[in-house]
């Protein structure tokens, strides 16, 4: 472990930072651009996400982009706030956190818990920023995605 938190728990969090990138850049919602991207690419990025963090977001975002043919889609969760948007960084690390207590829970490997966590309700519950599902206590969204349903307030 170099840092706070063990490398590879550092590599998701890029990696799901980029896709929170990709998505607002191209006007996406999340499991769209996991799914155009697809698992090789998604591994991919994991995998390198030490050498892809050392370049710009921005160029490897288009990278990505160009590569998988990312079309512009028309959801934008960022213009439709109401109030302060969480950058892609708050973001990857919500995501990051979904998908580690998918990944144990469920016993499944990290990749297919991250195509699990973005292609369920609870990525679309994230990713309004009119609500504050996204900043709830990181075992609530869990239990949310295992349990299937949103505890009431």
């Amino acid at each position: 472990m170099i840092g706070r938190e063990e490398k590879k728990e550092n590599d998701l969090f890029f990696t799901c930072s980029l896709i929170d990138y990709i998505a607002r850049k191209t006007c996406n919602k999340r499991a769209d651009v996991v799914n155009t991207l697809g698992k090789a690419r998604i591994q991919k990025i994991y995998d390198l996400a030490d050498v892809y963090h050392s370049d710009s977001i921005e160029r490897v975002s288009e990278d990505f982009i160009a590569e998988s043919g990312l079309k512009e889609g028309s959801f934008d969760n960022v213009s439709a706030a109401r109030y302060a948007v969480p950058s892609h960084w708050d973001i990857g690390k919500v995501y990051k956190r979904l998908i580690l207590g998918i990944s144990k829970e469920k016993k499944l490997d990290v990749i297919d818990a991250l195509f699990a966590a973005y292609n369920s309700f609870v990525s679309d519950k994230i990713d309004d920023y009119n609500s504050s599902f996204y900043y709830d206590a990181p075992g609530n969204i869990l239990n949310a995605y295992l349990y299937n349903q949103i505890e009431p307030e």
